[in-house]
């Protein structure tokens, strides 16, 4: 995979991510290198599962580099204590 296929499927797989977990108040180069760590990780995830990790430019890496991605999101909040419950909250 190309330098450009993996910005895009980092920013892509950085967007699904902070979605699904809810995290916000990051940049787009930080979505970027969420989605490229993440896209690393669930590679390593997916192979140690028996699976095929990422697959060049396809929908399937753009899935294994979210799933990727919402771990290494959740294993951050789970270490820093910052997680969707820190909100201010105003009664």
């Amino acid at each position: 995979m190309g330098v450009l296929a993996w910005i895009v499927v980092g920013f892509v797989a950085g967007v699904l991510a902070k979605a699904v977990t809810g995290v916000r108040g990051s940049g787009c180069v930080t979505t970027v290198l969420i989605g490229i760590v993440g896209a690393l990780v669930g590679g390593v995830l997916f192979r140690a599962a028996g699976e095929r990790g990422l697959t060049g430019f396809s929908w399937r890496s753009v899935f294994v580099a979210t799933v990727g991605s919402v771990v290494l999101l959740l294993a951050y909040a789970a270490l820093t204590g910052r997680g969707r419950g820190r909100r201010d909250r105003r009664h």
